[in-house]
């Protein structure tokens, strides 16, 4: 798991029928937890807003974090975070 900011949002309208009325965000992974990845995308189903700081799951736990374990997902917005603490 990982520590990113929400920075924008992507709007897809062609996209594999389970991952149809989801919502994807572009996440910024904190630089203190930044490996090979400058940004990527996650799906969000709690509702995260652009500039928050969230909690992103990758690999098979996003996918079962989001409740779809067949869909293609690598990523995904678990929580949102309320205080950052010294890692900001």
């Amino acid at each position: 798991m990982i520590i990113g900011k929400v920075t924008g949002s992507i709007v897809s309208t062609r996209k594999q029928d389970n991952l149809v009325g989801n919502k994807f965000m572009i996440i910024e992974p904190l630089d203190i937890m930044n490996g090979e990845q400058k940004q990527l995308v996650a799906i969000d189903n709690i509702g995260a807003g652009i500039g928050e700081y969230v909690l992103v799951a990758l690999g098979s736990a996003a996918r079962i974090g989001c409740g779809l374990p067949d869909s293609p997902i690598d990523a995904a917005i678990v929580g949102i975070i309320d205080d950052i603490g010294r890692l900001g």
